[in-house]
């Protein structure tokens, strides 16, 4: 099974897995899978607004990185039981409006959403690659 590859709660480079690859696991193992695909994002705010749109974020989401760590966390948690994440962040820009610095503030929440939920014992997986 691919998912017992993987530690239950991380963030890392998507390296040699597939996406579709990890959208099976997530199914065959009932959790969920949330992708955004970034490609055509440049900035921190089509960032934001890409990832909202993707995970279909309720329309009051601030677009900032407190309110992301509150939608992947608090927002969720309050819903119930969960069963487990798999979350794919595809093509994170690379350039000088969204520099290594905007990218590792953005992983950080991944990080931190990830500690949550290892805290309650549910695993959350998030996967990233550049442009």
């Amino acid at each position: 099974m691919l998912l017992q590859t993987v530690r239950p709660n991380i963030v890392q480079a998507i390296r040699a897995f597939r996406v579709e690859d990890l959208a099976q696991a997530a199914q065959d193992t009932g959790q969920h899978f949330l992708y955004a695909n970034l490609g055509n994002a440049q900035s921190k705010q089509e960032v934001m607004e890409s990832i909202a749109e993707a995970f279909l974020f309720p329309q009051h989401f601030g677009k900032n990185l407190d309110a992301l760590y509150d939608c992947m966390t608090d927002l969720v948690n309050k819903a119930g039981s969960q069963p487990g994440f798999v979350v794919v962040l595809e093509q994170l820009p690379d350039n000088a409006k969204f520099d290594r610095e905007a990218r590792e503030q953005l992983l950080d929440v991944f990080r931190d959403a990830a500690d949550f939920w290892a805290e309650r014992r549910i695993p959350f997986r998030c996967f990233y690659s550049f442009q």
